[in-house]
């Protein structure tokens, strides 16, 4: 029961901070300014949540192009934390190298569960609450996803189904990241 208790906390915890790590490499690589003036409300609540692992590792490694490598890393780095414990108190098992591989999979699991959550938020609020600041930021967020899929999904009946689309696409990316992950591991 213990352990059960320590991994939810565990995967709350590390689960928010590195997701909010990768929520600021995508909104820094769309080019979507982080204050609420730029339409950004969710900007100071990332800052908050990443600034005392993001910073220092700027210092160290610089971005790439759009891309914010020590957003990234931080990420990495809190997944390779959360697998290292889990390993830990799983009682060791299997060799060291492993943590990095559940860690690069552990990343890539969160980001299909972020872009997974970001449309079904997109979806709710394009039915609620069409000209919120929130909505008009999560849906630049997804529109790079969906624009393809619109290109080939027609409307049906005047529903946009290429939301419902990309969530498929998005489970059937989870499924085999995990099956993929599981057949490595045994």
């Amino acid at each position: 029961m213990l352990h059960q208790i320590i991994t939810l906390l565990l995967q709350v915890i590390i689960g928010l901070v590195s997701g909010a790590c990768m929520l600021r490499l995508y909104l820094q690589h769309q080019r979507i300014g982080f204050s609420a003036r730029y339409g950004n409300p969710l900007g100071p609540f990332i800052f908050a949540l990443t600034d005392w692992l993001v910073l220092p590792l700027r210092r160290v490694i610089p971005a790439v192009g759009r891309w914010d490598t020590a957003s990234l890393l931080g990420a990495f780095l809190l997944q390779l934390l959360q697998s290292g414990i889990l390993w830990v108190l799983a009682g060791a098992p299997g060799p060291v190298g492993w943590l990095l591989l559940t860690a690069a999979f552990g990343l890539a699991q969160l980001a299909i569960s972020g872009a997974s959550a970001l449309v079904i938020v997109v979806a709710v609020l394009s039915w609620v609450q069409t000209q919120s600041p929130l909505a008009d930021l999560l849906g630049r967020l997804v529109a790079p996803w969906l624009a393809p899929i619109r290109r080939i999904v027609p409307l049906v009946g005047g529903v946009d189904l290429s939301p419902l689309v990309l969530l498929v696409l998005l489970q059937i990316a989870g499924i085999v990241l995990d099956q993929t992950l599981r057949s490595l591991l045994s």
